[in-house]
């Protein structure tokens, strides 16, 4: 959304930000199909840097001195702000407060009640009451970042083409590689196995199963598109993987679900050795 018409396709961005090459228990209940200490914030400056691209990032302060640092950027151009509470925002139906969600909104204006963006989840030229805003982009039940955090004066300052942006990106993917990934998928397979909780079965299949599953799929295309015919495969398996445990959850054959995390789990040390 900031990059403009020039912008890469957007599974060449997301397989870029490095979020494929992972998986993570961010907490006893909180499993996510991305890399061990990676969280969106690190995958937004990644990309950027990977694409020849340069923004000015704040944060922090008084919510009065974040709005005036909003308002003066935003009436040069659109913003970038997040991560954001999403249970804050109200325009979404059933969002009544903070359930630990982060998301990015792009802010096109603010004014003395309202603050006027676009919501990349579907709600364009949405607008926000001011003090909901504020309370969203304080972000104190988000997990990582710092509060009101933006960015602005998005500058190009090389001409990447996408095929060179992925090529740039492996090291860091193998780097997210290394090591955590294979025990995250068998530690929750026991906990599926034990008893999923009615929590992490929503979390699951609401979320981080088809997430997962769209960036491993991004992933496996723009690694085929570089000529990474191994690596491509590997993602591609993973997937299918990911992919197939939505229905085993949803209907609560737990142990089916169990059994192809178990198979998950080797394929990260296998994806590390062919990008290798």
């Amino acid at each position: 959304m900031m990059f403009g018409s020039g912008a890469p396709d957007v599974g060449v961005v997301e397989t870029v930000t490095g979020s494929p090459f992972g998986m993570q228990l961010a907490g006893p209940e909180l499993p996510f199909f991305d890399p061990p200490g990676w969280d969106p914030g690190i995958g937004v400056d990644d990309a950027l840097a990977a694409f020849g691209w340069v923004a000015e990032t704040t944060s922090g302060g008084s919510a009065d001195a974040a709005l005036a640092r909003l308002a003066e950027r935003v009436a040069v151009g659109p913003v970038m702000v997040g991560p954001v509470e999403m249970g804050h925002l109200r325009y979404q139906p059933s969002m009544t407060g903070p359930i630990g969600a982060d998301h990015y909104v792009v802010v096109l204006g603010i004014d003395d009640e309202h603050v006027h963006l676009h919501d990349p989840q579907g709600y364009p030229h949405s607008r926000l009451p001011v003090a909901d805003f504020v309370a969203a982009w304080r972000a104190d039940t988000v997990d990582y970042g710092e509060p009101f955090t933006l960015r602005a004066d998005f500058r190009r300052t090389a001409q990447v083409e996408p095929e060179a942006a992925i090529r740039a990106s492996l090291d860091r993917a193998r780097h997210w590689l290394r090591a955590g990934s294979g025990d995250a998928a068998l530690g929750l397979a026991e906990q599926v196995e034990a008893g999923c909780s009615a929590d992490l079965r929503g979390h699951l299949v609401h979320f981080a199963v088809r997430v997962g599953t769209r960036r491993l799929a991004d992933a496996a295309t723009c690694l085929q598109r570089i000529g990474s015919t191994g690596a491509a495969a590997v993602a591609s398996e993973q997937a299918r993987l990911v992919g197939s445990l939505q229905h085993p959850l949803v209907i609560g054959e737990d142990r089916e679900a169990a059994g192809i995390l178990r198979e998950l789990a080797p394929t990260y040390d296998a994806l590390r050795r062919q990008l290798a």
